[in-house]
């Protein structure tokens, strides 16, 4: 008996086949080995840092700031825990179809979508009115985005892992970090060709659209149907197994250990939320990089105030401003410091002291194309990606989409810098 010409139980012994060779793979999955000992040094500087932080902030900004750097000090914790990458998961979907670490950023995303419409259609916040992160669909925003999906992978980081990696000691994303600064000064001087000169597209909110039950029930089933896509690419490519790093067992793993990825997706969408609530914004990050490279070359005698980009009253503000009264710059700097914190006290702060050449170009190109297209985007992958769609906002999509394209030319750029890329795993069944 055949059904279509296929003979009964012949689907139930490939699915079983599959389950099976997934165990294996799970067998063979490389156990997590025992956290080094705390530095306990660097976490005393840490403290002190956040410390100084706190009191900088409160004497330029007020009390509501002091707790927006304390947020940033758990962002970074938990970024550092969770290992919780963006570049890695475009890379493991593209290059070898493993989804999980893009599965926990629905996960993250359906979190802040929930809290994000409570706190929004309510207007409950510290500094007034709630408002999300809301931006044109237009050219600056598909290039913008391209470029930085196309950077992430060269530079070997994100925004948001640039900060933490940074603050546990990697010294090639601090030439990230430089390119970053870079080119976002470069965006700012080129901001009159992208957003005075060319059309700008419009600005679609889906709560407006929709209202907010209808904005978070379709943003929902779009996150749903993600994660059946990226189970449907794990079933066509194989991917290797996700390799569990150092860690601390029992209690001792939620200080010194790292956390599963979908506890850091949880986590992270309630900090978002808790971001806004506080400072009446979500969480945003390179914003704040445009902002000290113009300051420093203030500092050196460059006038970048006559910039267009920098005439826009609230970009003047800032300028005028000390970096402890701009909300970003205070939650990078927590991010910062709550990683260096993290890192030390599970033993895996690290300074390297030498860095290849082509890594280090790779670098400061790939943060260049960052910095770069996040002032065109208007976001990064915290700030256009993660806020935008929690702000139910079409451009944090589309953010999403493009940055996957700049992924696939990204990831064909990666072995002139002496990277390289994860590979499907042979059948095993």
């Amino acid at each position: 008996m055949s059904i279509v010409g296929e003979p009964v139980g012949e689907p139930w012994r490939r699915g079983f086949g599959r389950v099976v060779g997934q165990l294996e793979r799970a067998a063979h999955r490389p156990a997590a080995k025992p956290a080094p000992p705390t530095n306990w040094p660097v976490v005393a500087v840490g403290l002190v840092l956040a410390v100084l932080l706190a009191l900088a902030v409160a004497r330029s900004a007020g009390g509501i700031m002091v707790g927006a750097s304390g947020l940033g000090l758990a962002l970074g914790f938990t970024l550092f825990h969770s290992r919780f990458g963006f570049t890695s998961a475009w890379r493991q979907l593209v290059s070898a179809g493993q989804g999980a670490a893009l599965r926990a950023h629905m996960l993250m995303l359906a979190v802040a979508c929930v809290l994000f419409s409570v706190v929004l259609s309510s207007g409950v916040s510290l500094s007034g009115t709630p408002k999300g992160f809301s931006n044109p669909v237009g050219i600056a925003l598909v290039v913008g985005a391209f470029l930085f999906g196309m950077g992430m992978q060269v530079g070997g980081s994100c925004a948001s892992g640039t900060l933490f990696s940074v603050g546990s000691g990697q010294s090639a994303i601090v030439l990230t970090l430089f390119g970053f600064i870079v080119g976002s000064v470069i965006a700012a001087l080129n901001y009159p060709f992208w957003f005075l000169t060319l059309p700008s597209g419009p600005t679609i909110s889906l709560a407006a659209t929709f209202g907010y039950p209808g904005a978070l029930l379709l943003s929902l089933a779009v996150m749903a149907l993600v994660v059946a896509g990226s189970y449907a690419a794990a079933r066509r490519r194989n991917p290797p197994p996700v390799a569990d790093p150092p860690t601390a067992l029992g209690v001792a793993r939620l200080l010194r250990g790292s956390w599963p990825m979908w506890v850091g997706a949880i986590v992270l969408g309630v900090l978002n939320a808790a971001v806004l609530v506080v400072s009446g914004q979500p969480w945003g990050i390179t914003s704040a990089f445009g902002l000290w490279g113009s300051k420093i070359l203030g500092g050196l005698g460059v006038d970048v105030s006559h910039w267009a980009f920098w005439q826009v009253p609230v970009n003047a503000k800032s300028l005028a401003g000390s970096v402890f009264a701009d909300r970003i710059s205070v939650l990078d700097f927590g991010i910062m410091i709550g990683a260096l914190i993290a890192s030390a006290a599970g033993g895996a702060f690290v300074l390297h002291r030498r860095v290849p050449w082509r890594l280090a170009l790779g670098s400061v190109l790939g943060g260049i194309a960052m910095g770069y297209g996040a002032r065109l985007a208007g976001g990064c992958n915290i700030g256009a990606y993660f806020s935008g769609i929690a702000s139910f906002s079409l451009h944090g999509w589309v953010w999403g989409l493009m940055a996957l394209a700049g992924t696939f030319v990204g990831l064909r750029l990666r072995p002139l810098f002496g990277l390289t890329n994860p590979k499907p795993v042979d059948s095993i069944c």
